[in-house]
């Protein structure tokens, strides 16, 4: 699959209310400037159909699993919009009746084909039990306290309304990553964060589960998409409003030589044969249900009705009991 611009791809309006984490401060949640993630995504929102083929394909593919359910939705969330792909693709062919697109950039959802509303991901404006479905794509991993975003869109979701989102996983950029780091050490003295840090998947199963979302599943993929060189990336990383809103990060303007050099290092460590260079999206995938008396629950412990000795045609020994030399 070809993607434009030269690169190829394979396969406020309310006050936030955080959702605090016990133990954790405030400042400590901090790990994002969300004014500045806002600041960004408005300033996207204008040319975004030139830089938005990640947010079109990921899309497709949380599209694609949401067909898997077989049912219809009578009202659907599209929890933190980034463009018309996803609310046109699930409401072409998913069986959902109506949506509201939420963004926090007034850009993102002027052209949106439902009820639009601009608040933060992190305070969700809706009532317990309203949607019986939320789906987000790519729009998360800038939020500062995800357990509590997670918690507030379970809260939202109807009992047995589904949760279905992507976002960006731990080894995303981990080219990109690896040069900066390298140049700013070389050409400066020093690194600061220049990209965000991202959801680990093997977390991803725990934090659905502490939400308070059933039957929870998560899987990845991995998508590569090359470039002419590195400051292609940067460049495109840019239209999609995906540059650094770290906190922490330094307020001067990056200098011209750690950015060379740092495509310099790209190209001599990850370059192809024909010259272009690589970038790694890997994308996590969340799917989890609002409690319902309905849904399957695990056995209690002693109550299968047959040995799993007798399925496997083995012998069964109490634990401890030592096994006969010879037998496997």
């Amino acid at each position: 699959m070809k993607a434009p611009l030269g690169r190829t791809v394979n396969a406020r309006a309310l006050r936030p209310v955080p959702c605090h984490i016990e133990g954790m401060t405030e400042t400590e949640m901090a790990v994002f400037d969300r004014r500045l993630v806002r600041r960004r995504r408005e300033r996207a929102a204008a040319r975004l159909e030139q830089h938005d083929f990640l947010f079109r394909e990921v899309a497709e593919r949380l599209v694609d699993r949401l067909g898997d359910t077989k049912r219809r939705f009578s009202l659907a969330l599209e929890l933190g919009r980034r463009g018309p792909a996803l609310g046109r693709l699930a409401l072409g062919k998913s069986g959902i009746e109506r949506l509201v697109a939420l963004a926090p950039a007034h850009g993102l959802v002027r052209d949106a084909d439902a009820t639009a509303v601009v608040a933060d991901e992190e305070a969700l404006p809706f009532a317990d039990s309203s949607f019986d479905l939320i789906l987000s794509s790519l729009a998360l991993h800038w939020v500062n306290d995800l357990p509590g975003a997670l918690i507030q869109a379970c809260r939202a979701l109807k009992p047995d309304g589904l949760f279905l989102a992507a976002l960006f996983g731990g080894e995303t950029l981990r080219e990109l990553r690896a040069a900066l780091l390298e140049a700013e050490i070389e050409v400066e003295g020093g690194a600061g964060p220049r990209v965000s840090p991202f959801a680990d998947v093997r977390d991803a199963g725990s934090l659905l589960q502490r939400a308070g979302l059933a039957l929870p599943v998560v899987d990845r993929d991995a998508i590569t998409v090359t470039y002419p060189d590195a400051l292609a990336l940067m460049r495109d990383l840019r239209g999609m409003g995906e540059t650094n809103a770290v906190a922490a990060q330094r307020r001067s303007f990056s200098r011209r030589a750690t950015l060379l050099r740092a495509a310099a290092i790209y190209e001599e460590r990850f370059a192809g044969p024909d010259g272009r260079v690589p970038a790694t999206f890997e994308v996590i995938y969340l799917t989890g249900w609002a409690p319902h008396g309905s849904q399957q629950k695990a056995l209690k412990p002693g109550s299968a009705a047959a040995r799993l000795a007798a399925a496997l045609d083995s012998e069964e020994r109490p634990a401890g009991d030592k096994v006969p030399r010879g037998v496997r």
